[in-house]
């Protein structure tokens, strides 16, 4: 039988909260169990999917933007908050945060170690559930860019913490709802046999009882049974990415041994720093379309078509219409227009042997190929297949958005609003006073 140990009554009595050590740990994503994949269902008034989970949703990626205070302690309010509420949540962040917040947080966090050069993290697409942005536009695609060899992408709940954020759907001061309604967004019976599979996960209990009835903790009897209704379920749009494939003179391919890259935004041939335009052949189709002369040419999605294509003179594509989008970067021609071309077309570039600058830069959503190019290469690009023989509902990036309960014949007006508040779209010139106009 162990002895107590009691403070001495000569000795003034040490304040000793804990003898344990602390949990603030770095574990491996290995570690963590499968993936729970959801299913999407097509909303019968909208083009917009309904987000349905056969179980709740353990392993949330964070990934939020860098070299950002405000956001890190932004990303420690917000972990604490799914750990301490939700049963057998487990935090999934990426090695910098990892190693940044770790030592401040009183449970372990997961990671991954870094791969070499333009390959997934391992482990990363079988272990996450469920995605959660903090920052802008460009964290939504550094979170996307880390699927960018698996063929589905888990949900994204992104919130705008940075200077546009037209992709991002919520503000951070409304984590709590936003995550919820996530968290039991399914079917009525959807949790109806739900029971505590783990049997040891212990939550920490918060310091003192919550006056927020989002802070409460959930146990499994709280939700198991639960009949949110198809109402309450969590809206997604399906964003459709690019399959990119990178070959060099000889055949080679040099975008990574995983096969082809998918890409959310877009992908870039570029002069780099050369001075010289570059000779392009284009072909569309397997057919011999053109012969650009530019500074580079850019193929994307309906997505990137508001990011780097917009500002080189590309048209604007609701997200939702499979299509491609060529865009020429400052064209010698001014004949030579930006091209909206159906998702299922092959686009292939390939560098002429005209070109008097050898090298040239390949960009697949930020990510830079510069290794390897030379007069002969080709970028090959097909749109992504989001729908399944069966009619499920599958690849793509699983965007959440806002629902809009008794008004689902707007539901799409969250990418008009970005349009108008967020790109100035048709602002007229001395119109200063914010008024919108019928």
């Amino acid at each position: 039988m162990k002895s107590l140990l009691l403070p001495s009554p000569l000795l003034p009595c040490r304040r000793n909260f804990s003898s344990t050590a602390r949990r603030a740990l770095i574990k491996s994503i290995a570690d963590l169990p499968d993936r729970r994949q959801p299913s999407y269902v097509q909303r019968p008034s909208t083009a917009l999917l309904s987000l349905q989970w056969a179980s709740p949703p353990r392993n949330i990626l964070i990934t939020k933007k860098k070299r950002t205070p405000g956001i890190t302690a932004s990303l420690i309010e917000y972990s604490t908050h799914l750990y301490t509420t939700y049963p057998s949540i487990n935090i999934i962040l990426e090695p910098e945060s990892a190693s940044e917040i770790h030592e401040r947080v009183n449970f372990p966090v997961y990671t991954y170690t870094p791969p070499p050069g333009h390959a997934s993290p391992p482990h990363l697409a079988d272990k996450t559930d469920l995605v959660c942005t903090l920052g802008g536009d460009g964290t939504i695609l550094r979170a996307s860019s880390l699927f960018s060899h698996a063929a589905t992408v888990p949900p994204i709940l992104s919130f705008a913490m940075g200077t546009i954020g037209f992709l991002g759907e919520w503000k951070f001061k409304e984590y709590k709802r936003a995550f919820r309604e996530v968290y039991m967004s399914g079917a009525p019976d959807t949790y109806a046999k739900l029971d505590d599979s783990g049997g040891s996960d212990h939550r920490i209990p918060p310091l003192a009882s919550p006056d927020d009835p989002l802070d409460r903790p959930l146990s499994y009897a709280d939700i198991r049974g639960k009949a949110m209704g198809a109402d309450r379920t969590a809206r997604i749009l399906l964003r459709n990415r690019l399959k990119v494939g990178v070959f060099g003179p000889d055949g080679r391919r040099i975008n990574g041994d995983e096969g082809d890259t998918y890409a959310l935004n877009e992908v870039i041939v570029h002069r780099g720093s050369s001075p010289h335009l570059k000779i392009i052949d284009v072909f569309v189709g397997g057919r011999f379309l053109t012969e650009g002369v530019a500074d580079g040419m850019i193929i994307s999605s309906p997505t990137g078509s508001t990011a780097y294509s917009l500002s080189s003179g590309g048209s604007i594509v609701h997200p939702l219409v499979p299509s491609l989008l060529l865009t020429p970067i400052c064209a010698r021609s001014l004949s030579f227009r930006p091209l909206v071309l159906p998702a299922e077309t092959p686009i292939t570039l390939k560098l002429g042997e005209k070109n008097r600058g050898r090298e040239v830069e390949v960009s697949i959503d930020g990510k830079r190929i510069s290794e390897g190019i030379g007069v002969g290469m080709e970028v090959r690009v097909l749109g992504e297949h989001v729908k399944a023989a069966n009619g499920d509902w599958c690849g793509g990036v699983p965007s959440i958005v806002r629902g809009v309960n008794g008004l689902e014949d707007r539901e799409d007006d969250h990418w008009v609003g970005g349009l108008n508040a967020l790109l100035k779209f048709n602002y007229p010139f001395g119109d200063q006073d914010g008024g919108h106009h019928p």
